[in-house]
């Protein structure tokens, strides 16, 4: 059993609705995630039977209280100011093993008071990418919500044409969003914006609660763990897709898998979703635009902070400012990984640059690019030790994923002078724990959503053991590995609301 608390409950009312799960005709347990389960504390497993009623909302886990959480948001960047869980409904917070409280949350399971005309629902397609895709992001580390559990529904949801309709179970330290501050400011009741403010510094920040001015120190905090949370995405082309203030998370967790995707052909202007026509959401726009959103953040702690008036703007300005400085310190760490170099090294930036420079031109796959160069590293540490001859071969095997050999030859030269500065094999095992060899690929994925509305969920549980042991150098990963064809390439991908 999970033993449910209702910490948010406690706030104010605008900031939530009681409501119940809508029952489903036929739901089935498509997967179990039995390891995070024990982390929540789950000593004896359910039978699947009855996992499917809970997490499908038919007949709640005991203790559960399901609530539709408040929120607004700049959706492309124009502001709505209610929002809130149209189709998500929270069960309640269950404290783990480590004493970290957890929300656990029914995404899809049905209407709720701000569905705002929608149905509720979500097909299979978006339940099975949000889990495979945020199952890999905490194994390889990325702070992300995760998946409890996926059941599938016995219904039809239609979207662009009639889908089977699946219900996702999602675990997070929360669900509060830079849109749950906004939806308390536009209200303009100090009183509830300031109940939510000292909610996530007891929850999330407590180190922040006697400081000076404990606003403006929440503010730093999140924007330090905002900075931190891009430059890990970036480090693994990862493009979120939809990057709105309501799916930007407190915590500073990944949140709200929906039309994302991780780059294969590097390119600094790649787009995958498919109503952000303009670009606003793109590769290397990700560091502008949450900063752009910390700063509405920002705009809402203003009441509650020591200075006032222009005063208030400065302080949070300047923290504002710093983001960039963040930003960069944690790609530069990053960087020095992912190129096998020492943490100090002042060479990993520059080489880096160069390095997206050559992927961009010789259109090379970001994640076979990194592996291969991981493997070259580990035969040249070996070459220097024990005169091992594979370096040749895996340096050819490295030239053939760039039209522009020659270019990225001059690269290498740079690359191996500064492994030898550096080190490098003393920096293997760093190395390869930034380069992951299997990710969940765009076209995989589309192939296990294929199969799956066909009824054939085997080819989804390949992959999510592929996706969650992501440095396994097994013939079974590297199969899964390959970067798509021509033919196989996936350039679009929808939110599924």
């Amino acid at each position: 059993m999970l033993t449910f608390e209702h910490q948010f409950a406690t706030l104010p009312e605008p900031l939530w609705v009681a409501c119940q799960p809508t029952p489903v005709a036929q739901p089935s347990l498509i997967a179990f995630n039995d390891d995070l389960a024990a982390q929540l504390g789950m000593q004896t497993r359910p039978d699947d039977a009855t996992l499917a009623q809970w997490f499908s909302g038919n007949r709640l886990p005991p203790g559960a209280e399901p609530r539709a959480l408040g929120y607004a948001g700049h959706q492309f960047g124009n502001f709505v100011p209610q929002l809130g869980d149209g189709r998500a409904l929270l069960l309640g917070e269950v404290v783990d093993q480590q004493g970290q409280r957890q929300d656990v949350q029914l995404k899809g399971s049905g209407r709720t008071p701000f569905s705002r005309g929608g149905d509720g629902r979500s097909p299979l397609g978006p339940v099975l990418r949000e889990y495979l895709v945020s199952e890999f992001m905490a194994a390889v580390g990325v702070p992300t919500t995760r998946a409890l559990a996926a059941v599938t529904t016995g219904e039809r949801v239609v979207r662009q044409m009639a889908e089977p309709g699946a219900i996702l179970t999602r675990v997070a330290r929360s669900h509060i969003r830079v849109g749950t501050f906004q939806f308390a400011a536009v209200r303009r009741d100090e009183a509830v914006l300031k109940a939510l403010a000292d909610h996530v510094i007891a929850r999330h920040y407590p180190e922040t609660a006697n400081a000076d001015d404990p606003y403006l120190a929440l503010l730093e905090a999140v924007t330090a763990r905002q900075a931190a949370l891009v430059a890990r995405w970036m480090s693994l082309g990862f493009i979120h897709g939809v990057m709105n203030t309501d799916n930007c998370s407190i915590a500073g967790d990944t949140i709200d898998y929906g039309p994302c995707a991780f780059m294969e052909q590097f390119d600094p202007q790649k787009v995958f979703s498919s109503i952000d026509q303009g670009g606003r959401y793109a590769f290397n726009h990700q560091p502008g635009i949450a900063q752009w959103n910390l700063a509405r953040f920002a705009e809402t702690l203003l009441p509650l902070m020591r200075a006032e008036g222009d005063a208030a703007v400065e302080q949070a300005t300047e923290v504002l400012r710093g983001f960039t400085a963040r930003f960069g310190a944690e790609q530069r760490r990053l960087h020095a990984d992912k190129l096998g170099l020492a943490p100090e090294s002042d060479r990993a930036v520059a080489l880096m640059e160069a390095l997206e420079i050559q992927m961009h031109q010789g259109r090379m796959d970001m994640t076979a690019t990194f592996d291969a160069l991981t493997h070259y590293a580990k035969t040249l540490g070996a070459q220097a030790l024990s005169a091992d001859t594979s370096a040749h071969s895996q340096k050819e095997a490295l030239l053939a994923l760039t039209t522009q050999p020659a270019g990225l030859t001059a690269w290498l030269a740079d690359w191996e002078n500064a492994q030898q500065a550096s080190q490098q094999s003393e920096r293997q095992e760093a190395m390869r724990r930034a380069n992951p060899v299997v990710t969940p690929r765009n076209h995989r994925i589309q192939e296990v959503i294929d199969a799956a509305v066909e009824g054939d969920f085997a080819p989804f549980h390949t992959l999510l053991a592929a996706v969650t042991q992501p440095f396994d150098e097994s013939e079974e990963a590297r199969r899964l590995a390959a970067p798509a064809t021509e033919s196989e390439q996936v350039l679009r991908t929808f939110c599924g609301t």
